[in-house]
């Protein structure tokens, strides 16, 4: 019978056994359960109070008006399109991870706020006013395509295309999915291989942009030799319709479909005028499958849920759930599953009643019990517009813990409840109607929300770390539920844990779960709004599955290392293409929010113009078409190491070198010490391409690359390497989120964005120095995981424009973090507060540097008034961490000037 920690109310009082019970599975039946209050609110409620909105009648707030920049205005790719809340120059598409079909619904809105016309202010010397995306490099229909462009010359009677005849006028090759730390290469190897600085490229095989790639529905022309596919940069012989390899250089055929009179009419091939197409197969290969009207909708959620909650919590955890239930769609199937010492599956096959099935947790569920509950009468997996009555009901049922037991010590059979959810989600009785089983299309995700660490049944370390036999207990459960995240990954499901409270969940024994599934692992202070913003999102990404990454590149370029959410996969392609050396890596699941680092060296000296890179994912999209996305890039090669230098993308390559850090700093010791090899590499790049000073042991570093040392700086002294971050298990996630995140999420959790409230609802974006804490002033600070809005006191005291300040500043958090997964915490605190702190550690300590420099790196110092430049200075406490410039200087090296 179900233990006395079962946190649902059983209404009535009646449990009864049912024929199942010799299998080991209880029926819990719940007659006429409470229904939720008339009127009940279903928003997440707020961890914290916001700060009342003033009353409109006795404050105006005036439209922002348009305000001249102090420097000249971003210009925007395409003009045409209007910008939207908060613009971010020569952004080409919407920052920071996740991208979904329909919007997501805001949990909660903050009082009336201004609305934004303006774009924001750019960012002054030295910092780009863009420092999300770097901007590629745009294909001109005109001088890109290298199979239309290039004339063509005589060979004999047939005429062949060249793809080296106008070197200056084809732009770079770089595509939205791809992004290289520079966008040349160094020819000579010596050169090449400096490790300091280094070379390599961000891949985001899951990135949806808009326009995307174009689709060909049709078999794809491919090297007989290497298996590279034919591309816009390869030789065309325009009589015969031979196309040379750009990879292995080999003359592969096209059984004359690339035979044509001219040179203009190939440009019909998407394949060889667009470096990036997607080469798309419909139908489903799973047996049993059958087709619904939206696919997408056929894969089901299973919320996995803690029962062993103490009131606060279960509060806001309800609130949480009943918003998540509405803002899914009417098609889409969900199953819930409580645990604590045992695992009930709730039953939706009754309208009138919340019932629920209920297996021990003590160990894995046995085949029969499986059987009885798969093959049984119960409906585990149900429509929304069918069962959201019946989910509410669920929720407002589940009652706090009652025994007197403290947190950490609670039973909690965790590993059991997944593999049920598991069971569930590949049982053919996940949903009848009109007699047809249909069966989920992959894509299954189970969510687990846990307040606390499995310490019950298969996959449990011990209640306390004192046990004698725990280090070994804890190996054996990360290797179980390690194979348990690799069994679900089998299954075409993903399984995400979102934790939250003050009870230490063991992150390194959970962690492995969602790594090898290819899900996320997300810690809360709560489950309140930024748990509920996460539940959502995590169930709205798109993700496909049975992904595989093939990276092909020239000759003389070697790949070293690949960092990111996958493995490499050992794939024997040589009966097809004899010469195939690409490197295959098996992705865990394919989404917008993940990205691959590869690093890259010159193998020799290069006598090559260009060096070709052929990227080519293939997956099983949302809807079950089969997708190979091949994307190509030529980069050119030079002599020059000025030339290359000014062709290195900062952001870029600070995001790779902080990836390969990161991945040496598996706990605080190695942290410490990979803050010391980037000291090194600052003085190492300052030594092999920089210059000394004359008549001294100084170095200047090289002005091509003066954002570098910065963004290094705030990588040293943030969250992912610095001390901000007090338990190993909080730097545990982070990290492992570091590792596999996008590119957009990668830099801002590097270096963070500061943005200062400007009367008339501007802002103005400023340096992330600690000389924007103006106490006149609201600033926003946007560091990833975080969202910080500090109030200074000065503005605090006027309690009117303080609030109008506010609801600006929480407004354009969410904006900024509205497609972000996972959601940021949004913290608001004033001047002085002890929560302040949080803020003033991520800002670089600039306030004791001269008053010529503060001025050259934070030029908005000049428009303070002496009286205000005084108060500001006078703010400060004096510490002993150094200023950039100071940590510059002390590396031996002169601080780059504002550029």
């Amino acid at each position: 019978m179900p233990s006395d920690s079962m946190s649902h109310e059983i209404l009535l009082n009646r449990v009864f056994a049912n024929s199942l019970s010799a299998s080991g599975i209880w029926k819990l039946s719940m007659s006429n359960p409470p229904q939720p209050p008339i009127g009940y609110s279903v928003s997440i409620t707020p961890s914290r109070p916001h700060i009342p909105s003033p009353d409109p009648e006795k404050i105006s707030i005036p439209p922002p008006p348009l305000i001249t920049p102090r420097f000249p205005p971003p210009k925007f790719q395409h003009d045409q399109t209007p910008p939207p809340l908060i613009k971010t120059p020569n952004v080409p598409s919407p920052a920071n991870g996740l991208k979904t079909g329909s919007p997501i619904p805001h949990l909660s809105t903050p009082p009336g706020p201004p609305v934004f016309t303006s774009p924001v202010r750019p960012a002054a010397v030295p910092f780009r006013a863009s420092p999300a995306t770097p901007q590629p490099v745009a294909f001109s229909p005109g001088t890109s395509l290298s199979t239309c462009s290039p004339p063509n010359f005589s060979n004999g009677s047939q005429h062949q295309l060249s793809n080296d005849t106008e070197d200056d006028a084809v732009p770079v090759g770089e595509s939205p999915y791809v992004l290289f730390s520079a966008h040349k290469v160094l020819k000579q190897k010596k050169q090449a291989n400096v490790p300091s600085l280094g070379f390599g490229a961000l891949v985001s095989p899951g990135r949806e942009i808009s326009p995307g790639p174009q689709i060909i529905q049709r078999d794809p022309h491919r090297c007989h030799s290497c298996g590279a596919y034919a591309n816009i940069y390869c030789n065309i012989l325009l009589g015969s319709g031979q196309w040379q390899c750009v990879i292995c250089r080999e003359l592969n055929g096209s059984e004359g479909e690339y035979r044509a009179p001219s040179k203009e009419d190939l440009c019909n091939f998407p394949e060889l005028s667009s470096p990036m197409v997607d080469y798309v197969q419909t139908g489903n290969n799973r047996p049993g499958f059958v087709p619904v009207s939206d696919s997408r909708m056929s894969a089901p959620i299973v919320l996995v849920i803690d029962e062993c909650l103490d009131e606060p919590h279960l509060w806001d955890l309800q609130s949480s759930l009943h918003a998540f239930v509405d803002s899914l769609p009417p098609t889409m199937r969900i199953g819930i599953i409580l645990y604590g010492r045992t695992v009930s599956v709730y039953d939706f096959s009754e309208e009138s009643i919340a019932s629920a099935d209920v297996l021990p947790g003590d160990k894995s569920p046995s085949q029969d019990a499986l059987k009885a509950l798969i093959y049984g009468s119960g409906l585990y997996l149900s429509p929304m517009h069918a069962s959201l009555p019946v989910a509410h009901a669920i929720f407002s049922s589940l009652r706090p813990y009652k025994l007197k037991i403290s947190e950490t010590s609670r039973d909690r059979c965790l590993g059991t409840a997944v593999e049920v959810a598991l069971a569930i989600v590949q049982g053919p009785s996940g949903e009848m109607s009109r007699g047809v089983i249909k069966r989920s299309g992959g894509n299954s995700r189970i969510i687990v929300c846990a307040g606390g660490p499995n310490t019950y049944g298969p996959g449990s370390v011990p209640h306390s770390f004192s046990h004698p036999n725990y280090p070994h207990m804890e190996k054996t459960a990360l290797k179980w539920m390690e194979h348990l995240g690799q069994e679900a990954h089998r299954q075409n499901t993903v399984v995400d844990i979102l934790c939250a409270g003050q009870c230490p969940v063991r992150v390194p024994v959970l962690q492995p779960l969602a790594k090898a599934s290819g899900g996320i692992f997300v810690l809360h202070d709560d489950f309140g709004e930024a748990f509920g913003v996460n539940l959502q999102r995590a169930s709205t990404r798109a993700a496909g599955s049975r992904g595989f990454l093939a990276i092909r590149c020239s000759d003389d370029i070697l790949i070293t290392q690949v960092v990111g959410p996958g493995e490499e996969a050992h794939i024997d392609t040589h009966e097809t293409f004899k010469n195939d050396t690409s490197l295959y890596i098996q992705m865990l699941s394919v989404e917008e929010t993940q990205s691959f680092s590869l690093s890259l060296e010159n193998k020799r000296d290069i006598r090559t113009e260009y060096v070709y890179f052929q990227f080519t994912i293939q997956y099983l999209n949302v809807y079950q078409a089969d997708i190979s996305r091949v994307i190509t890039v030529r980069l050119p090669t030079v002599d020059s190491v000025s030339a290359y230098l000014t062709s290195v993308q900062d952001e870029v390559a600070a995001v790779l070198i902080a990836k390969r850090t990161l991945l040496r700093a598996k706990n605080y010791s190695d942290a410490i010490d990979m803050r010391a090899t980037i000291d090194e590499r600052i003085k190492d790049i300052a030594l092999k391409f920089g210059s000394q000073v004359p008549k001294s042991k100084f170095y200047r570093f090289p002005k091509e690359i003066s954002l570098l040392p910065e963004l290094l700086f705030q990588l040293r002294r943030g969250p992912l390497l610095g001390s901000i971050v007090g338990h190993e298990d909080e730097r545990s996630v982070l990290r492992n989120l570091f590792l596999n995140a996008s590119f957009d999420l990668s830099l801002r959790m590097v270096a963070p964005r500061c943005l200062m409230h400007r009367e008339g609802g501007t802002f103005e974006e400023l340096p992330a120095y600690d000389l924007a804490m103006q106490s006149d002033a609201a600033v926003v600070l946007d560091h990833g995981t975080d969202v910080f809005i500090w109030l200074g006191a000065e503005l605090a005291a006027d309690e009117g424009k303080s609030a109008a300040a506010l609801a600006a500043c929480r407004t354009l958090a969410e904006e900024l973090t509205e497609l972000r997964f996972p959601a940021p915490r949004i913290l608001s605190f004033k001047e002085g507060s002890s929560q302040a702190r949080y803020f003033v550690s991520r800002l670089i300590p600039a306030h004791k540097d001269p008053p010529y420099e503060q001025e050259a790196r934070f030029p908005q110092l000049r428009t303070l008034t002496t009286e205000k430049r005084t108060k500001l200075k006078s703010s400060f406490i004096s510490f002993d961490e150094p200023s950039f410039c100071e940590w510059v200087r002390s590396l031996k090296v002169v601080p780059p000037e504002p550029s």
